[in-house]
Parts: structure tokens; sequence; C-alpha cells
């Protein structure tokens, strides 16, 4: 019999879950058959928003969007009141939210690494904290936090987004230690994935076309990776074959990080 994901049982919240490597993990809790909830800045009107709908349900109709920001805490605290209300427990948060915060050192003022500080870090720490309740009710709750590659190796210009990035994976280690065994955390860093967000720093060279195939050089495996891959590990690491790891950050970069780029 082949081996498969059944998570037809589960609640998931995914934030940012309308584009890039959100959306990816969207479509493939719902094609593993777990309710899908998403939270995201834009309103449910918006023609986004309107989009990811209609992508969803073409795998399910158990599909809800929320319109949180996540650096604001009273909306996260909102958001946990309506999924308490409306499905009683979270089974499984995706804590992915977030966006390229690049500068330089001498560069980054106060304002910017304020910014950056509370979308790329402290928003994932209060997301777990305030969710905690509701992942705690079923005993087997699972976080996911997506950090980065540039939690581990860099490039100029790149501060401070690699900065908050690099935290995540001690904050991960952290809720491990204190919050399981009743909830499982586990962190994913990316490496280059082929979504809009990459493609405006790619579209910020004078040849981005270049640019991309430059990057692409850099992996043995010759090519980006794609937000429904990230999305399989997501699914994976939320299923009963992986109710061992916790407290690990995988780095899945194509093998850019075993090259050295000389």
């Amino acid at each position: 019999m082949a081996l498969t994901i059944d998570l037809t049982e589960k609640n998931v919240l995914i934030t940012g879950g309308i584009s890039g490597i959100g959306l990816g993990t969207a479509i493939q809790f719902a094609k593993a058959g777990a309710k899908v909830i998403v939270c995201a800045e834009r309103s449910v009107q918006d023609e986004q928003v309107q989009a990811f709908y209609k992508e969803l349900h073409q795998y399910s109709s158990d599909v809800y969007y929320y319109q949180t920001d996540v650096t604001n805490p009273v909306e996260i605290k909102q958001l946990e009141e309506e999924i308490r209300s409306q499905f009683g427990r979270l089974d499984i948060l995706i804590s992915n939210a977030g966006r390229n915060i690049f500068t330089t050192l001498a560069n980054c003022d106060e304002e910017t690494w304020n910014t950056n500080q509370k979308l790329n870090l402290e928003s994932h720490w209060f997301l777990g904290k305030t969710m905690r309740p509701l992942l705690q009710v079923s005993g087997q709750g699972v976080i996911i936090v997506l950090s980065s590659n540039h939690a581990y190796s860099s490039i100029q210009g790149c501060f401070p987004y690699n900065v908050a990035k690099a935290a995540l994976p001690a904050m991960v280690r952290a809720m491990a230690i204190e919050w399981t065994p009743s909830i499982r955390t586990v962190g994913i860093a990316p490496g280059f994935i082929d979504t809009p967000g990459n493609q405006l720093w790619f579209d910020s060279f004078e040849d981005s076309q270049k640019a991309r195939a430059d990057t692409i050089a850099l992996h043995p495996v010759k090519r980006l990776g794609t937000p429904e891959e990230i999305g399989g590990w997501c699914v994976f690491l939320c299923s009963e074959y992986a109710a061992f790891a916790n407290g690990t950050t995988y780095l899945i970069d194509g093998g850019r990080s075993a090259l050295m780029q000389d």
C-alpha cells in the first residue's frame, strides 16, 4: 500500500497564505484534506484574495480567509477568538508571513529596523504565544516557523532581514523546549524559491534575467525551488511520519549551501 498523508481531521492556519510560499503551502494542505484557514493584510474583496479562493477551491471547499495584520497584537488576538468561536481548536500553525527588507548596515535606519523586527521576528513569537491554547486542545499541535537560508549565510545588502531570520531557529528551539509535548515546533529555512518577492529582487538589477540566471547557476540542482515544494515539506512535518521532529530548522536550498561559491 502506498504511503499517504491524510490531514482531513486537521485545522491549519497559514499566515501570509495568499501568495508565494504561503499559497503553495495552502494548496498542499488542501490536497491533504485539511481545513485551511489563511490570513493576510488584504481585504476579502481584493483581487488577490479572490484569486486565492479560486485556486484553493480546485482542491477543497474547506477554505477560510481572515484579514489580519500579523504585526498587530490586537488583530492577532481577534483572529484567535474567531478561530476559537468557529472551529474550537487549531491543530497546525504555519507562521509564514514575512517580507524581504533589505538594506546595508550603514544605511539601515531605526524605522526600517523596527519594521523588520516586528514583521520578520516578533510576529512569529506573538502568533505562537496567542495560538498556543488552541494548539494544545488536541495535545498534538504543530507549529512551523518559516525562516530563511539567510539565517545561516547571507550576502551584502540583506540587513536587517538576515538578523531576524537568524533569530528564528533559536525561537523554534525555545518553543520546542517549553511547549512540548502538547505542541511540536519545527522550522523551515527555504533558499531561493520562485516567488513574487524573489522576482522583485531580481528586478532590482539592471539585467533581471542575468541576475536570475546567475543565481540559478549557484545551485547544484540548476533551478529555483517552488512554493509547492516548501508546502510539501510543511505537510510532511505535520504528519504522523514526522512526529519525532522537534526543535530543528531544516535548510532547504537546492544544495546551494553545500557548494563553495568561489
